[in-house]
């Protein structure tokens, strides 16, 4: 994880435990432990409640549009707990008939984490999905198993959406660029779904009169160190007039 978001735990005065292997198996040890001392868990992989609170968000993108909902929505997905609870959101204001039609979904994996892309393309069930070795700079999307796949395969099929993979150097790009063009600063798992709209325009799976949203899952703020590959330095200047006029090239 990256060093900003292990300071937010900390500075709260959490007891942090750093686990020196990858999320899968972090995930699970800490499974196991919740199991054998009695601890609550809270992954949203596997935890209700955060389906519950997750869903809310197509609550606020119903209402925020006057109940006219997009044509498609764009989610970074993971483990997949965050599409899975879009779609129960969309799916209950549908039912509820709030809203005349569910957006069609589409979820965006980094490319050396892409399991659900993979069993989307090849019609694989959520029981028949098999571990990949997950790599990732964005790291809250990197998960070899995702723990809420089932319900994240469904939710794409059911919308007739579809998912998207983007590799690293795109998601990089895509950090200032959305940065720039949007004023919202992405950590590199959030500026994913930016990336992965690109394709999607280019592969024809969203059309360019279709109004779309972009869920924004996180700050860019949790790891600045992404933020600053990104992007070229500052320009050093001295303390006066003459040398800013030479690095703007004024003169």
């Amino acid at each position: 994880a990256p060093e900003a978001k292990i300071a937010q735990l900390l500075v709260y005065g959490a007891q942090v435990l750093l686990v020196e292997d990858t999320y899968d198996v972090a995930f699970d040890l800490c499974y196991e432990m919740c199991e054998a001392e009695g601890w609550y868990c809270r992954n949203t992989g596997i935890n209700p409640f955060t389906t519950e609170g997750k869903k809310t968000v197509a609550y606020e993108v119903a209402e925020q549009l006057n109940w006219d909902v997009p044509d498609v929505v764009v989610v970074s997905v993971g483990d997949g707990s965050i599409i899975s609870s879009v779609y129960k959101g969309f799916w209950e204001l549908h039912q509820l008939g709030w809203i005349e039609r569910i957006p069609r979904l589409i979820g965006v994996q980094a490319q050396g984490s892409a399991a659900l892309v993979n069993a989307w393309q090849h019609n694989v069930s959520a029981v028949d999905m098999q571990p990949i070795d997950a790599h990732t700079i964005a790291d809250s999307i990197s998960a070899g198993l995702p723990r809420d796949r089932a319900k994240a395969l469904r939710a794409v099929r059911e919308t007739n959406g579809a998912y998207i993979a983007v590799p690293d150097e795109e998601i990089v790009q895509a950090i200032p660029q959305l940065a720039q063009q949007t004023g919202v600063f992405a950590e590199p798992a959030a500026a994913a779904v930016y990336a992965g709209v690109r394709r999607a325009v280019q592969s024809k799976a969203i059309g360019t009169n279709e109004r779309v949203a972009l869920l924004i899952t996180g700050n860019g703020l949790k790891d600045v160190r992404r933020a600053q590959e990104s992007v070229s330095g500052g320009l050093r200047v001295q303390p006066n007039i003459a040398s800013i006029r030479q690095a703007l090239r004024l003169n």
